[in-house]
């Protein structure tokens, strides 16, 4: 099954926003961006970095997601009922890692440094199930693939597309999203499920997304495909 009627068109802003008018809808179209993704019927739901460093505001790398985390919540319960894999990830340093200069992006990032292991902002938040039949992959930089095991891990499930959500929408969302169109999976990210610590780099990077890496989507869509018959029978 292809199913390329669950994602947006040519033009189309499916996160409901229109400031980016029709002078770049026409630059995007002329270029030639904007088409549909290739959805297969064997998705994943891949959950990045909904830890409490990044949807708690009361950790300064942190803001209130408390609808992301809600609405993630209900897109794995829906797709653990049809035997879809749920993945999350987090971010983890050592205290050596940390502390050092072993990692270039600490260096752009200091805040990223109290991401350390067994620490409250490594902990995915405790507002998300995470079943025995989950997967946690640990990761030192803002694409889930980078330095995981997470390509092999789709692969050795005969997985063929990538649903993402999670934090934050312009860094490791983003960086994810690009890593699975370049690992050959669709990808779908789902608007209502992503969040950032501001609008602005939020809508930008929605809108780049889904006009060169994979299908935004809302929740109610991504929903739908989930439960669709061949979808389902293919979990």
């Amino acid at each position: 099954m292809n199913s390329q009627s669950s994602g947006p068109r040519k033009g189309r802003d499916v996160t409901g926003r229109t400031h980016w008018g029709p002078e770049t809808d026409q630059v995007y179209d002329t270029a030639g961006f904007g088409s549909p993704a290739r959805l297969g019927d064997r998705p994943a739901v891949v959950v990045v970095d909904l830890t409490r460093g990044f949807t708690q505001p009361d950790h300064p790398t942190g803001c209130d997601l408390t609808d992301v985390v809600a609405r993630t919540e209900t897109l794995c319960t829906t797709a653990r009922s049809t035997n879809i894999p749920v993945i999350y990830t987090v971010i983890a340093y050592t205290a050596a890692e940390a502390d050092g200069s072993s990692i270039a992006w600490l260096d752009k990032a200091p805040g990223m440094r109290a991401m350390r292991h067994g620490s409250e902002a490594s902990a995915i938040d405790p507002r998300l199930t995470v079943t025995e039949a989950d997967e946690v992959i640990v990761k030192k930089g803002a694409s889930a693939f980078f330095g995981t095991h997470l390509a092999a891990l789709l692969t050795s499930l005969g997985r063929d597309t990538v649903i993402v959500c999670g934090a934050t929408t312009s860094g490791c969302v983003r960086a994810t999203a690009v890593d699975a169109v370049q690992h050959g999976f669709g990808v779908m990210v789902v608007s209502d499920c992503v969040g950032d610590r501001a609008e602005g780099p939020h809508q930008a990077n929605l809108f780049d997304i889904n006009a060169k890496y994979g299908d935004v989507v809302e929740l109610d869509a991504a929903l739908k495909y989930l439960q669709s018959a061949d979808v389902a029978a293919n979990g």
